[in-house]
């Protein structure tokens, strides 16, 4: 784990644990890059309270409760399917605040509309609308590149939601 990340996530978790929120990741090209981030540092388990590696389009549906009929029609790369996961995150967690992410890690999966670097985000919170945003990372990156600035970029979505000052 690089010492940026590290470090992301050591002010993530001291910033939701002065402000008791706790916090849960619903994970895809990832693969359960944040959850690993945010337990690498000792005493997270007071903060992050589940992490969902949800890879398949499958495990969406059983463990998110993302509807089969929407992945169908936007793809599991998609807005629509990013919010739906980090609302299923809340849902089936205890967290305040949850974080989605899914996207096209490659070397190959890109299309002309969801190139190679392709990722959606989702931050869900209780009673706040849904923040999405999509992110194209350099489709000249290798897959373990995406998913890490995937991994640090995801980190820097929650500390905004949960402290916005602590970004400088």
């Amino acid at each position: 784990m690089n010492r940026q990340v590290l470090e992301q996530s050591e002010k993530l978790l001291a910033a939701a644990r002065a402000r008791k929120i706790k916090l849960a990741s619903a994970e895809s090209c990832t693969g359960g890059l944040i959850a690993a981030a945010l337990t690498e540092i000792p005493g997270s388990s007071d903060v992050f309270e589940r992490g969902f590696v949800t890879y398949s389009n499958e495990a969406k549906t059983d463990l998110l409760g993302v509807a089969k009929e929407l992945i169908a029609k936007h793809g599991a790369v998609s807005e629509q399917t990013v919010e739906a996961m980090a609302l299923g995150a809340l849902e089936h967690s205890r967290a305040h605040l949850a974080l989605s992410v899914s996207g096209v890690a490659g070397p190959g999966g890109g299309t002309a509309d969801k190139p190679v670097g392709t990722v959606f985000f989702a931050v869900a919170q209780d009673d706040r609308p849904v923040r999405i945003v999509r992110k194209a990372f350099d489709a000249a990156l290798s897959r373990g590149e995406i998913r890490e600035q995937a991994t640090a970029f995801g980190l820097n979505l929650l500390l905004e939601a949960v402290e916005p000052s602590l970004l400088a």
